[in-house]
């Protein structure tokens, strides 16, 4: 199932799908530039120090990329 929609409460990451149901959380980290960066419907992007790492709908990790 497609992420529907993705939100940020204090140090997480929620991930809800089509249906509203929270599918995970992750850490959102604690920098200033920590947090979520950004969605699709199959993945997410999040900042935690000085990587963006992406995870899918069920808050598997897909990759991890430096941050610029």
């Amino acid at each position: 199932m497609a992420i529907g929609n993705v939100v940020q409460r204090g140090p997480f990451i929620y991930i809800f799908n089509e249906n509203n149901r929270q599918t995970g959380a992750v850490p959102a980290g604690n920098g200033t530039k920590d947090g979520l960066k950004g969605y699709t419907s199959s993945q997410v992007n999040i900042q935690n120090g000085s990587f963006i790492y992406s995870y899918d709908e069920k808050c598997q990790p897909l990759s991890a990329i430096p941050a610029s």
